[in-house]
């Protein structure tokens, strides 16, 4: 009983109380700030902030007028312009310019000399409110906040980064994909889905080509992929793309249509089917024949008509055969038809041929598309063959080979170690005898 009534009295103290507080208000901070940079909280820290600054930077400007000149208001307009709501906005620009005519009555008129509230100081500082009190009615409107905005982007991005990513494929079988927005942006009108069905004995890819190109398609590109992704696989092969065309149809969008490949692959046997809707042929490379052969499916546009029918293409992959799917914008430019585009393509991947498709993707784009401006996107499935596969077990065997020589020299280097150190010790003892 005493022990506790001295620690209850231990905890009724000052300074434990002080301490509780202190507690309180430092995780209510932590929370606020939590919420603030996630968009859900209100904006009154920052606006408390800019409005302590606006004083200060007129204080400032006040004594010594050469090194803070009174444009400096600029500052906490154009953070307020990133920061706030229209609402808050329009007080801190009070504040502003109240400074600014406390300044001018303090530095005397502009024609007395330098450093002083000139007619262009106002205008610049009123020309700042302005386009900050329109970045945010913008945001507001939009009702995202800027520091959600570029985090929300980044997330939209990687989402379709993930479902571009292939499946993994058995062993004798490599796939890569490579795409390529226009402009150098992050996002593309161009999208892959994939998935492995019947039990993974099935590969299904999906290449589409949303209208449009970069920033303006991603949003609808986005819609698409999810959409698609949740079909491939839900439905049979034959029926995914008349059930793409319809949704695209219900979105009854003004640059709705699209292009779009399917493909169907047997990884068991190598047989596929090719599904088309108004894309680019595939191109077969035959490892007997080493030439190229055009896979041309027939379908229209996506989102141009209902009651479309879609005609698949038969085909298989031997070992040595790679398939490759691609969009128009790898082949096809104002100054350049989609058969020289192809040609200009089979050229370049027959360099890989020899060597194999590891890697080629990339490099394929770079060298056929690499200044167009409009997305490119490259797929490629190679069923390797026995010289394929006797390389990589070479290369395999090779590291093997180096990882034992690596050993057996770190063995040999110990024990000539352990020699030496022994004859140093047999010295030693021979000469401490003869002393």
């Amino acid at each position: 009983m005493a022990a506790g009534r001295q620690r209850r009295a231990e905890a009724e103290t000052f300074t434990a109380r002080w301490k509780k507080q202190w507690h309180r208000a430092r995780v209510g901070m932590r929370r606020s700030a939590v919420d603030y940079f996630r968009g859900d909280g209100s904006d009154w820290i920052a606006l408390a902030g800019l409005l302590l600054t606006i004083p200060v930077i007129a204080a400032t400007t006040m004594m010594n007028s050469v090194w803070c000149a009174p444009a400096a208001l600029v500052l906490p307009i154009v953070a307020g312009g990133l920061l706030l709501r229209p609402a808050s906005l329009l007080g801190l620009y009070a504040a502003a310019a109240t400074a600014l005519i406390v300044e001018s009555v303090q530095l005397g008129p502009y024609t007395e000399g330098p450093s002083r509230v000139t007619p262009g100081v106002v205008l610049v500082v009123a020309a700042c409110g302005f386009f900050g009190l329109l970045v945010a009615q913008f945001r507001s409107r939009v009702g995202v906040p800027w520091r959600r905005g570029g985090t929300m982007l980044f997330d939209l991005r990687e989402r379709i980064r993930v479902q571009s990513k292939l499946p993994g494929l058995p062993q004798g079988w490599h796939r890569e994909m490579a795409l390529r927005p226009a402009g150098g942006q992050s996002f593309s009108g161009d999208f892959v889905v994939a998935a492995r069905t019947n039990g993974g004995r099935t590969l299904e890819v999906v290449l589409t080509d949303v209208s449009g190109k970069g920033m303006d398609a991603g949003s609808r590109a986005l819609l698409l992929s999810g959409a698609f992704g949740g079909l491939l696989g839900s439905l049979p092969p034959h029926a995914f793309l008349p059930a793409a065309n319809g949704y695209l149809l219900r979105q009854d969008w003004d640059e709705g249509f699209a292009t779009s490949i399917h493909l169907v692959l047997d990884l068991d046997s190598g047989d596929y089917e090719l599904y088309s809707a108004g894309h680019p042929p595939g191109l077969q490379l035959s490892a007997g024949t080493g030439r190229w052969e055009e896979k041309s499916a027939e379908g229209p546009l996506l989102g141009v008509y209902d009651g479309a029918q879609f005609d698949p293409v038969k085909g298989s992959l031997r070992p040595g055969d790679v398939l490759m799917l691609f969009t128009d914008g790898l082949v096809e430019t104002s100054d350049r038809d989609i058969a020289e585009g192809i040609d200009r393509l089979t050229g370049e991947a027959d360099r890989y041929v020899a060597g194999g498709f590891h890697g080629a993707a990339w490099h394929l784009i770079e060298a056929v598309a690499k200044d167009v401006n409009d997305d490119r996107a490259l797929l490629l499935i190679c069923r390797e063959g026995p010289t394929a596969q006797a390389a990589a077990a070479r290369s395999d065997s090779a590291r093997t080979d180096t990882a034992r020589t690596d050993t057996a020299r770190t063995d040999t280097a110990r024990t000539d170690t352990a020699r030496t150190d022994a004859a140093r010790t047999t010295a030693t003892g021979t000469s401490t005898t003869a002393r």
